[in-house]
């Protein structure tokens, strides 16, 4: 439905127009009289009225709400956004004084050096320094440096209004302690954080709404992946109708493949997907839900680069990380394309003048990958 509204000189206009078209004499409108100083009051209502107007059918459409407002239409339907999901890793703990005992509480928060992102020490009960009576980990007498797990906790993981609110960073960006540790002097982090995930953003939503009303009452491929989907943006899936997961036609049956990211869903993962897609499934059909074929790949490369000796292993560390990233982004069924590595290891860094010796699987063709498989990488070794 289109609108036909009017700006305040057209609201104006047909004010005075009406005016002079029923009265029997000339009327004044010059600026500063008082039938103008009535027609631009009115245009200044109606435009305020205007305005209401347009936010109010605004808000009532999910095509055009948007944040909170987009949430609490889609709630009408029992329909929620994804949330996100923070970033977390290791950090290194170091003193220059390894005399006495230290003692790093839970909870303990760290961060970037400026601030934006803070992650807080968990309870890690793995870690051979874990202490419950102490409440921390611990690093003993002796000892200089101590590595603990956290978890993101910066304000704002949950806007959906934030460029990235994930929590994810580069090695080497956590460098400060939000409050001091007694016998603690520094804190690192030598592995990038890239498993955080930000929340659904207003587009993503709307999206996956329309698939959501596409599934209901139906027992579709649509609404098996829909279900799925629903778990998380970090799932990806393939379907294959009247197949086993060996490949064996048998009708009635089909199979799922789902990723969490990892390769290597856990089994709990692989339950999760089971009971949400058992709940949409057609009647009198049967199935599976397996985890992927992980083709691993093994990248090696020799780079010509403007530095030499160190500085030309620091960009080879950099282009060896970037190509690690991309490869383990890799969707089910994605291939690798081999030229593809050779222009992340160029865009990587200025310093990376050209790429030689470049070997993909001791090849020099794309890796393949069917919708039973994800491509992951082995080793990457640059030189």
């Amino acid at each position: 439905m289109s609108i036909n509204t009017q700006s305040f000189t057209q609201i104006l206009t047909g004010f005075a127009t009406t005016v002079q078209g029923t009265a029997s004499v000339l009327v004044n409108f010059v600026i500063g009289s008082i039938l103008r100083a009535i027609g631009e009051g009115t245009a200044w209502v109606a435009m305020w009225l205007q305005g209401l107007i347009l936010n109010a059918i605004a808000l009532t459409r999910a095509a055009t709400s948007s944040g909170a407002d987009l949430d609490s239409w889609c709630a009408q339907f029992f329909f929620t956004r994804l949330l996100p999901t923070p970033a977390s890793g290791q950090v290194t703990f170091s003193r220059f004084t390894a005399t006495q005992q230290a003692v790093i509480p839970f909870g303990s928060i760290v961060q970037t050096g400026d601030g934006t992102q803070q992650y807080s020490v968990v309870a890690d009960t793995s870690n051979p320094a874990y202490s419950a009576t102490l409440g921390g980990m611990v690093i003993p007498a002796g000892t200089s440096s101590l590595t603990c797990s956290v978890v993101g906790i910066t304000p704002g993981n949950n806007s959906v209004n934030l460029p990235d609110a994930s929590g994810n960073v580069s090695n080497g960006a956590i460098n400060a302690l939000f409050q001091s540790i007694p016998g603690v002097d520094t804190v690192t982090n030598a592995s990038a954080y890239s498993n955080g995930v930000n929340a659904e953003s207003d587009a993503a939503f709307r999206i996956r709404f329309v698939g959501y009303l596409a599934t209901l009452a139906k027992a579709t491929r649509v609404a098996i992946a829909g279900a799925i989907a629903a778990l998380g943006s970090n799932f990806t899936s393939t379907i294959n109708e009247n197949l086993t997961y060996g490949g064996v036609t048998q009708m009635g049956y089909f199979t799922v493949v789902v990723d969490d990211g990892s390769g290597a869903p856990p089994s709990n993962t692989l339950s999760t997907v089971y009971n949400a897609v058992d709940a949409v499934r057609p009647f009198t059909s049967t199935f599976g839900v397996f985890a992927p074929v992980v083709i691993q790949s093994h990248v090696a490369m020799t780079i010509a680069t403007t530095s030499t000796g160190a500085a030309h292993a620091t960009t080879a560390a950099l282009v060896a990380a970037a190509i690690t990233a991309y490869i383990n982004a890799l969707k089910l069924g994605q291939s690798l394309s081999y030229f593809r590595l050779a222009q992340i290891a160029i865009d990587t860094s200025s310093d990376v003048l050209s790429v030689t010796a470049f070997t993909l699987n001791g090849a020099t063709v794309d890796l393949a990958a069917t919708n039973l498989q994800v491509i992951k990488t082995s080793d990457v070794v640059v030189s």
